[in-house]
Protein backbone atom coordinates (compact mmCIF):
# COMPACT_ATOMS: atom_id res chain seq x y z
CA UNK A 1 0.00 0.00 0.00
CA UNK A 2 1.37 3.44 -1.07
CA UNK A 3 2.29 5.41 2.29
CA UNK A 4 -0.14 9.24 2.27
CA UNK A 5 1.66 11.73 0.28
CA UNK A 6 2.08 14.89 2.99
CA UNK A 7 3.30 16.99 -0.08
CA UNK A 8 -0.04 16.40 -1.95
CA UNK A 9 -1.36 19.53 -1.24
CA UNK A 10 1.79 21.48 -1.99
CA UNK A 11 1.72 20.24 -5.22
CA UNK A 12 -1.46 20.97 -6.23
CA UNK A 13 -1.29 24.21 -4.98
CA UNK A 14 1.77 24.52 -7.27
CA UNK A 15 -0.39 23.46 -10.22
CA UNK A 16 -3.01 25.89 -9.39
CA UNK A 17 -0.84 28.76 -9.19
CA UNK A 18 -1.45 31.60 -11.08
CA UNK A 19 2.34 32.41 -12.31
CA UNK A 20 3.63 35.90 -12.88
CA UNK A 21 5.78 35.31 -15.72
CA UNK A 22 6.92 38.95 -16.51
CA UNK A 23 7.80 39.72 -12.94
CA UNK A 24 10.29 36.50 -12.62
CA UNK A 25 11.56 37.30 -16.29
CA UNK A 26 12.21 40.81 -15.16
CA UNK A 27 13.72 39.64 -11.93
CA UNK A 28 15.97 37.09 -13.61
CA UNK A 29 16.61 39.65 -16.49
CA UNK A 30 17.77 41.97 -13.63
CA UNK A 31 19.89 39.23 -11.98
CA UNK A 32 21.62 38.39 -15.28
CA UNK A 33 22.61 42.44 -15.95
CA UNK A 34 23.64 43.38 -12.32
CA UNK A 35 25.22 40.34 -10.96
CA UNK A 36 24.33 38.48 -7.64
CA UNK A 37 26.76 40.72 -5.12
CA UNK A 38 28.91 40.51 -3.25
CA UNK A 39 26.83 41.51 -0.97
CA UNK A 40 27.41 43.56 2.56
CA UNK A 41 24.68 41.20 4.26
CA UNK A 42 22.50 42.23 7.81
CA UNK A 43 23.08 38.89 9.49
CA UNK A 44 21.67 39.61 12.54
CA UNK A 45 18.26 41.05 9.95
CA UNK A 46 18.80 37.73 8.10
CA UNK A 47 18.15 35.84 11.07
CA UNK A 48 15.92 37.52 13.08
CA UNK A 49 14.03 37.67 9.97
CA UNK A 50 14.44 34.19 9.12
CA UNK A 51 10.76 33.01 8.54
CA UNK A 52 10.48 35.94 6.62
CA UNK A 53 13.83 35.04 4.11
CA UNK A 54 13.18 30.82 4.40
CA UNK A 55 9.60 31.82 2.79
CA UNK A 56 11.47 34.27 -0.13
CA UNK A 57 13.90 31.67 -0.59
CA UNK A 58 11.20 29.16 -1.05
CA UNK A 59 8.74 30.93 -3.49
CA UNK A 60 11.68 32.52 -5.85
CA UNK A 61 13.53 28.92 -6.58
CA UNK A 62 10.00 27.76 -7.20
CA UNK A 63 9.11 30.40 -9.56
CA UNK A 64 12.70 30.20 -10.90
CA UNK A 65 12.47 26.71 -11.78
CA UNK A 66 8.89 27.26 -13.70
CA UNK A 67 10.52 29.94 -16.00
CA UNK A 68 13.83 28.19 -16.81
CA UNK A 69 12.36 24.61 -16.21
CA UNK A 70 15.24 23.61 -14.43
CA UNK A 71 15.13 22.78 -10.98
CA UNK A 72 19.03 22.76 -10.57
CA UNK A 73 19.00 26.73 -12.01
CA UNK A 74 15.11 27.43 -10.00
CA UNK A 75 17.25 26.09 -6.14
CA UNK A 76 20.73 27.49 -7.69
CA UNK A 77 19.34 31.04 -8.42
CA UNK A 78 17.26 31.72 -5.40
CA UNK A 79 20.25 30.90 -2.73
CA UNK A 80 22.71 33.04 -5.07
CA UNK A 81 20.42 35.82 -5.03
CA UNK A 82 19.52 35.64 -1.47
CA UNK A 83 22.85 35.18 -0.37
CA UNK A 84 25.17 37.42 -3.15
CA UNK A 85 26.79 34.00 -4.00
CA UNK A 86 28.30 33.24 -7.84
CA UNK A 87 27.92 35.32 -10.89
CA UNK A 88 25.89 34.23 -14.35
CA UNK A 89 27.94 31.75 -15.56
CA UNK A 90 27.01 29.08 -13.07
CA UNK A 91 23.24 29.78 -14.47
CA UNK A 92 24.68 27.94 -17.75
CA UNK A 93 27.06 25.04 -15.99
CA UNK A 94 23.73 23.82 -14.10
CA UNK A 95 22.02 23.19 -17.22
CA UNK A 96 23.06 19.70 -17.30
CA UNK A 97 22.09 18.91 -13.57
CA UNK A 98 17.96 18.16 -13.61
CA UNK A 99 18.04 14.55 -12.69
CA UNK A 100 21.95 14.32 -13.45
CA UNK A 101 21.10 14.91 -17.35
CA UNK A 102 17.37 13.51 -17.06
CA UNK A 103 18.50 10.28 -16.30
CA UNK A 104 17.36 9.11 -13.67
CA UNK A 105 19.86 10.38 -11.30
CA UNK A 106 20.01 13.03 -8.32
CA UNK A 107 16.94 15.66 -8.58
CA UNK A 108 18.24 19.53 -9.73
CA UNK A 109 16.60 20.88 -6.36
CA UNK A 110 19.68 18.99 -4.24
CA UNK A 111 22.34 19.61 -7.13
CA UNK A 112 21.88 23.21 -7.35
CA UNK A 113 21.20 23.75 -3.61
CA UNK A 114 24.93 21.88 -3.28
CA UNK A 115 26.04 24.63 -5.47
CA UNK A 116 25.17 27.88 -3.90
CA UNK A 117 26.56 25.80 -0.11
CA UNK A 118 29.89 25.06 -1.89
CA UNK A 119 29.98 28.83 -3.33
CA UNK A 120 28.90 29.78 0.21
CA UNK A 121 31.27 27.47 2.39
CA UNK A 122 34.23 27.00 0.28
CA UNK A 123 37.26 28.18 -0.57
CA UNK A 124 39.36 29.45 -3.57
CA UNK A 125 42.25 28.20 -2.14
CA UNK A 126 43.47 24.92 -3.83
CA UNK A 127 44.82 23.53 -0.59
CA UNK A 128 42.11 25.12 1.76
CA UNK A 129 41.27 21.76 3.10
CA UNK A 130 39.17 22.99 6.26
CA UNK A 131 37.25 24.81 3.87
CA UNK A 132 36.83 21.39 2.27
CA UNK A 133 36.20 20.34 5.45
CA UNK A 134 33.37 22.97 5.89
CA UNK A 135 31.99 22.57 2.44
CA UNK A 136 31.33 18.89 3.51
CA UNK A 137 29.46 19.34 6.60
CA UNK A 138 27.11 21.74 5.48
CA UNK A 139 26.35 19.45 2.29
CA UNK A 140 25.87 16.35 4.49
CA UNK A 141 23.86 18.38 7.02
CA UNK A 142 21.45 19.75 3.85
CA UNK A 143 21.06 15.91 2.26
CA UNK A 144 20.07 14.69 5.71
CA UNK A 145 17.58 17.58 6.20
CA UNK A 146 16.34 17.10 2.54
CA UNK A 147 15.79 13.10 2.79
CA UNK A 148 14.26 13.66 5.85
CA UNK A 149 11.54 16.01 4.24
CA UNK A 150 11.19 14.34 1.07
CA UNK A 151 12.02 11.05 1.45
CA UNK A 152 14.88 10.84 -1.29
CA UNK A 153 17.44 13.26 -3.31
CA UNK A 154 16.73 10.62 -6.71
CA UNK A 155 14.55 12.34 -9.10
CA UNK A 156 12.47 9.07 -10.38
CA UNK A 157 11.56 8.34 -6.34
CA UNK A 158 10.95 11.57 -5.81
CA UNK A 159 8.39 12.29 -9.26
CA UNK A 160 6.67 8.71 -8.38
CA UNK A 161 6.13 9.10 -4.44
CA UNK A 162 6.10 12.98 -4.09
CA UNK A 163 5.46 14.50 -7.31
CA UNK A 164 3.60 12.85 -10.12
CA UNK A 165 2.30 9.29 -8.31
CA UNK A 166 5.01 7.40 -11.49
CA UNK A 167 8.09 8.36 -12.86
CA UNK A 168 7.24 10.59 -15.84
CA UNK A 169 11.29 9.90 -17.63
CA UNK A 170 10.05 13.13 -19.81
CA UNK A 171 13.49 12.99 -21.77
CA UNK A 172 12.91 9.41 -22.59
CA UNK A 173 10.63 9.60 -25.99
CA UNK A 174 8.72 12.53 -27.46
CA UNK A 175 5.62 10.90 -26.38
CA UNK A 176 7.18 11.02 -22.16
CA UNK A 177 7.65 14.41 -22.31
CA UNK A 178 3.85 15.71 -24.05
CA UNK A 179 2.89 13.81 -21.30
CA UNK A 180 4.46 15.60 -18.65
CA UNK A 181 3.94 18.63 -19.79
CA UNK A 182 0.14 17.44 -19.68
CA UNK A 183 0.59 16.11 -16.14
CA UNK A 184 1.76 19.88 -15.11
CA UNK A 185 5.80 18.91 -14.53
CA UNK A 186 6.77 22.36 -14.13
CA UNK A 187 4.31 23.91 -12.54
CA UNK A 188 4.54 20.73 -10.15
CA UNK A 189 8.31 20.03 -10.59
CA UNK A 190 9.15 23.27 -8.49
CA UNK A 191 8.32 21.39 -5.46
CA UNK A 192 12.05 19.77 -4.47
CA UNK A 193 13.83 23.29 -5.47
CA UNK A 194 12.05 24.76 -3.47
CA UNK A 195 12.04 22.56 -0.45
CA UNK A 196 16.04 22.30 -1.04
CA UNK A 197 16.75 26.28 -1.02
CA UNK A 198 14.69 26.41 1.58
CA UNK A 199 16.75 23.49 2.73
CA UNK A 200 19.87 25.03 2.29
CA UNK A 201 19.24 29.06 3.36
CA UNK A 202 18.55 27.23 6.89
CA UNK A 203 22.07 25.24 6.67
CA UNK A 204 23.64 28.96 5.83
CA UNK A 205 21.81 30.85 8.41
CA UNK A 206 22.74 28.15 11.44
CA UNK A 207 26.41 29.20 10.10
CA UNK A 208 28.95 30.02 13.63
CA UNK A 209 30.90 33.22 11.33
CA UNK A 210 28.52 35.78 10.23
CA UNK A 211 31.07 36.91 7.29
CA UNK A 212 33.04 33.96 5.64
CA UNK A 213 36.26 35.32 3.85
CA UNK A 214 36.21 32.15 1.38
CA UNK A 215 32.39 33.00 0.38
CA UNK A 216 32.67 33.40 -3.83
CA UNK A 217 32.01 36.84 -4.67
CA UNK A 218 30.36 37.98 -7.88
Amino acid sequence: MRKPNPWQKRVQDLADRAWDVEAIRKRLHNLRQNGFGPKDLDWQALRANRLEVLERVQLRAESYEYLTHSCAKGSALALMEEFGLGNWTIFRAMSPFPGFGMTGGICGGVTGSLIALGLFFGSDEPEDYEGTGRTMTAAREFITRFKAELGTIMCPELQEDVIFGQYMDPRASPEKFAAFQKSQGYEKCALPPGVGARLAAEVILAQDNTVHPCRAQG
